[in-house]
């Protein structure tokens, strides 16, 4: 910017460039924090503000349109696991398989491993999201182990399952055809001064994910999830 006298008031331009920073920085650090505590407090405040504000591309429940175990395309896509653990938490977290190439609209089984590596039980839940976001509203799986309060005793595992598919008609949407790499990804969180009521009340990890394999090998239907809006 010029001044009156065509000089340049460069010490003006730096402070208020400056102050901007401050703002932009300060506006990143609440947004963290509001994401902490409503991760750490509040699973569903949680969800809700990641679908208004499109931030993790999270997914949760709504109808799907049904897989089909013939689909009418030969596209494939590249699904990539990934799992993470808190600080703080003494858990082991992992997918049983890294990626799986699987065709539009065909369901595929994976499974992810929980160890708690502590000798006291531990409660934790965890969050996910599906980048890139633009392929979320496509992107359907069973209710699994995110935003529920998940306990595991000492030395005690878990293999979790999980079915998935990506739907046909990402193929028709201009701004998410060309994806063809998708990865869901899972963050455990230990959750803090629980009474022993509450840890007791807290979903039995290993003996859930076992029901929810039981499901998975007599049910004739599936019921998948997803509420991210298309657009």
């Amino acid at each position: 910017m010029i001044g009156n006298n065509g000089i340049v008031p460069a010490r003006r331009s730096k402070e208020g460039l400056r102050r901007n920073n401050l703002k932009v920085l300060s506006g990143v650090f609440v947004m963290l924090a509001v994401m902490t505590g409503l991760v750490t407090y509040s699973p569903e405040l949680y969800r809700i503000f990641c679908d208004i504000t499109g931030i993790g591309g999270t997914v949760s429940s709504t109808a799907a349109p049904a897989p089909t175990s013939s689909p009418a395309t030969d596209e494939t896509v590249e699904v990539f696991f990934d799992a993470n653990v808190a600080p703080g938490l003494p858990w082991e977290f992992r997918p049983q398989q890294r990626k799986v190439s699987i065709r539009f609209g065909e369901p595929i089984k994976v499974s992810y491993f929980a160890r708690n590596n502590s000798d006291e039980p531990i409660v934790a839940r965890a969050t996910f999201n599906v980048t890139p976001y633009k392929t979320a509203p496509y992107f359907f799986k069973v209710e699994c182990f995110c935003f529920t309060e998940e306990r595991l005793e000492p030395g005690e595992s878990a293999e979790m399952p999980l079915v998935l598919y990506i739907d046909e008609e990402m193929l028709n949407d201009r701004n998410a055809n060309e994806v063809r790499s998708i990865t869901l990804s899972y963050t455990f969180f230990k959750q803090d001064d629980l009474s022993e009521e509450e840890i007791a009340a807290a979903r039995d990890l290993k003996l859930g994910s076992e029901e929810i394999e039981s499901r998975l090998e007599t049910s004739e239907s599936i019921e998948f999830d997803n509420d991210a809006p298309r657009r």
